[in-house]
């Protein structure tokens, strides 16, 4: 990977009035609800599950998640391991399913399929940023922060290599595979 500053695709002040937004529709959604289970997909979503939940103003509490879907290079191999699942009970509750990218659309809808059969009243998903071009299974998004080209992004909680993950905008590098 070059390790030159990464060119800015979307900027800070960009995400910021995004996330807004993304929490006043959530918190709408889901006010009728009672509490709402935020499941924060790590890594990549730290930060972004981080700066909505603040921004919401509905009850919630927050798990998290661990899946694998990239083997060492940097395309999605579309096998997804689980490598943490949610620790406390959802059945009965409403899932929020909180990622950072949905790229083939495999992560999400394995997710989504997982938490299911948890038993949970119901399960809905917000992303940050969607690569639609590079979409190999059909998966809904109800929340979404961007739509972005297929390129490999970092920042705000994306990474390439652990690297640029805590940068405040979303940015665009060129890896080495």
């Amino acid at each position: 990977m070059s390790e030159e500053t990464p060119e800015v695709l979307i900027s800070e002040a960009e995400i910021e009035a995004r996330v807004q937004d993304l929490a006043q529709q959530i918190s709408e959604d889901y006010e009728q609800c009672g509490e709402v289970v935020l499941v924060g997909v790590l890594k990549g979503s730290f930060i972004f599950l981080a700066d909505l939940s603040r921004r919401l103003t509905i009850p919630r509490v927050i798990e998290f998640i661990a899946v694998s879907s990239y083997g060492s290079g940097s395309r999605s191999t579309g096998a997804v391991r689980l490598v943490m699942d949610v620790r406390g009970s959802i059945v009965g509750k409403h899932v929020l399913i909180v990622e950072d990218i949905v790229d083939t659309g495999h992560t999400l809808k394995y997710l989504i399929g997982m938490l299911e059969s948890h038993g949970p009243a119901s399960v809905k998903t917000c992303a940050l940023v969607r690569k639609a071009e590079r979409a190999e299974v059909e998966v809904n998004v109800d929340f979404l922060g961007f739509d972005i080209p297929d390129k490999w992004v970092v920042g705000y909680g994306l990474d390439y290599a652990e690297q640029h993950r805590t940068l405040p905008y979303i940015g665009i590098v060129s890896p080495d595979d």
